[in-house]
């Protein structure tokens, strides 16, 4: 399932029961394992690509994997760092960086990117998609 240091991940498989409208729905993603520390995997959720990202202290994000600057799928393979205390992301493009927990640039507070809820389920690692985000 891992190709390179920045995991790309096929798919996530739907778990649970269908969600009414208006809620999320969980995806499995992979074994916490599988992410490596410091660094970003990118997976394919029910069409939308995610950024998923697991820091040192072992908390785990998600957000979209677009680059609304660039308009390049690669959020996943950008540097973790923090800023002021607060966790973050910086492009591999033009090198903007985004508050893991929100999506928001701290460079330019007019842009965010979609931040999604993700979770640790024993082993595995599930994002949730609301509605808005569902293909």
């Amino acid at each position: 399932m891992t190709t390179t240091p920045e995991a790309t991940i096929t798919r996530g498989r739907h778990v649970g029961p269908a969600a009414p409208a208006g809620a999320v729905r969980w995806f499995d993603i992979c074994s916490y394992a599988e992410l490596t520390p410091e660094r970003g995997a990118c997976a394919m959720v029910d069409g939308t690509q995610v950024a998923i990202f697991r820091v040192f202290d072992g908390a785990l994000y998600a957000l979209s994997n677009l680059d609304p600057f660039s308009g390049a799928h690669v959020l996943s393979r950008g540097i973790l760092g923090t800023r002021d205390g607060v966790p973050t992301v910086a492009s591999p493009m033009y090198k903007q960086v985004f508050d893991l927990r929100t999506g928001a640039c701290l460079d330019d507070p007019r842009v965010a990117l979609p931040a999604f809820p993700v979770r640790r389920a024993g082993d595995r690692v599930e994002v949730a998609l609301p509605d808005e985000h569902r293909q």
